[in-house]
């Protein structure tokens, strides 16, 4: 991916933006949102694309029009696109410049065919004009290249097949990957996992043709704190729904059950690339959940790394038990003092929100806001879901400490409470995000077909955020 501000290069297509109103004389295009017109400047041909009324401009209405006008360009084979932004900074100011840039870097993302090799894209050169005066624009748009690019890493992990990308596979792969950027990384097999008493988590896994994995990856970005946060994805890179098996509308989208676990680990990936001051640990439950001859039932008990009890009543809510391992895990093992955990975990989300927003659970109100803060820098949309005493109640046990499953409805908060019941008191948030991670069609113009890279963006702003809340946090206590 090449951006950068323009130095006067030439350009195959120019891209500009105009808002609602009279543009030029004799065309008829009015600047309409998502219109485009396609006009001449000095013998360079210039796609005009609307943003409509001003008044109504915002980021995310940046965002698309940026993102439509590149794809419409990628469509005709343009090889270098001068994008011109002074409107839209003129309006909103320089903060939407990485904005622009990342959604216009995405809009090249197309769907790849799979293997583990670095795949050749079709190279599409583009150059911010009009953000010359900004003194940091080249740093925006290196930070916007980062994300994009791991946002696009994570569509790939998302999209790939499960007979290829499976529990070993994807923790090479992500080995590979992390490795380069400079991430501690290991990887637990089904032996070391039953060392550790993480019955929870062999529970979904062990049956299958290819065994289970815990991927973990360290960034130590902040080497003078003992603040860590542990950044927890799910990795069922298969779901049948076990013996509750899924019904067969829904089996086209089980090999993305992993978005989870993408997007923990390209944000972490991005964090590492930008030397940002943060100690963050990703955990990574990989496993497969088929249907095999000792393949877990419901009605069964099982044990944890914790030491809780837990009822199955349902396999197809298999995630939530590979998360509780992996929390405990990166609590007692990594010595996370903060979780957040991130999974596609719930149909009942997708009910509530459709395919445009996540559902957002979080027991610590400073911890809440620094995401919510960071989701309004990436546009993505995040709702928050409340904890009320009595939805704990509906997963406490009949013969355990907890059941897999409520007893009374609220699927998606309850799903999430579960998780926390191994959080051991730490702060603690979970992202619902089965509506978000994979959309057909594209719901945003900087979206593709499949996998989206949900999470990745606001992810990492958190993390950046979080790491430098509690460094001012801390110098502010050795002061006093």
């Amino acid at each position: 991916m090449n951006i950068c501000v323009s130095n006067g290069e030439a350009v195959q297509f120019e891209l500009r933006f105009a808002c609602e109103g009279k543009v030029q004389e004799d065309v008829p295009f009015t600047g309409e949102f998502l219109s485009k017109w396609i006009t001449f400047d000095g013998g360079i041909p210039v796609l005009l694309m609307g943003l409509g009324k001003r008044a109504e401009l915002d980021r995310k209405r940046a965002r698309r029009a940026a993102a439509k006008g590149v794809s419409t360009l990628i469509e005709m084979e343009v090889s270098s696109i001068g994008i011109d932004v002074s409107l839209i900074l003129g309006v909103l100011g320089e903060g939407s410049l990485r904005a622009v840039a990342e959604s216009a870097l995405l809009a090249l993302y197309r769907l790849p065919g799979w293997h583990f090799e670095e795949k050749a894209r079709r190279e599409t050169a583009l150059f911010i004009k009009g953000a010359e005066e900004i003194t940091d624009a080249q740093e925006q748009l290196e930070e916007a290249r980062r994300l994009a690019e791991q946002v696009c890493r994570a569509r790939d992990l998302v999209n790939a097949p499960s007979n290829l990308l499976y529990p070993q596979t994807m923790a090479e792969e992500m080995v590979r990957l992390g490795q380069k950027v400079g991430l501690s990384m290991s990887v637990l097999d089904e032996k070391q996992a039953a060392e550790l008493g993480m019955e929870a988590f062999l529970t979904v896994g062990k049956d299958a043709a290819q065994p289970p994995r815990l991927i973990v990856a360290r960034y130590d970005g902040d080497p003078e704190s003992s603040e860590r946060i542990a950044l927890v994805g799910k990795g069922i890179t298969c779901d049948t729904g076990g013996y509750c098996l899924k019904p067969a509308s829904s089996m086209g989208g089980i090999k993305g059950d992993m978005a989870g676990a993408a997007a923990v680990f390209c944000a972490l990936c991005a964090l590492a690339e930008s030397g940002a001051r943060v100690n963050a640990t990703v955990v990574i439950p990989a496993a497969e959940n088929r249907i095999a001859p000792g393949s877990f039932l419901p009605g069964d008990i099982i044990g944890s790394m914790s030491g809780k009890k837990i009822e199955i009543g349902n396999t197809d809510a298999e995630g939530r038990l590979v998360l509780a391992d992996a929390v405990t895990y990166a609590i007692r093992r990594e010595h996370a003092t903060a979780v957040l955990d991130i999974a596609t975990l719930t149909g009942a989300v997708v009910s509530m929100f459709g395919f445009t927003t996540a559902g957002l659970l979080c027991d610590d109100e400073e911890m809440c806001a620094d995401f919510l803060r960071a989701a309004e820098l990436s546009d993505e949309q995040y709702w928050r879901l409340p904890i009320f005493p009595e939805y704990e109640r509906m997963i406490d046990g009949k013969l355990s400490d907890v059941s897999n499953v409520s007893t009374d409805g609220c699927g998606t908060i309850t799903a999430g409470l579960f998780i926390r019941r191994f959080a051991e008191g730490l702060p603690w948030m979970h992202l619902d995000i089965a509506g978000t991670a994979w959309t057909d069609p594209p719901r945003w113009e900087y979206q593709s077909k499949g996998a989206t890279g949900a999470g990745v963006t606001t992810i990492y702003h958190f993390c950046r955020r979080w790491g430098e809340a509690h460094r001012n946090s801390a110098q502010s206590g050795a002061e006093n």
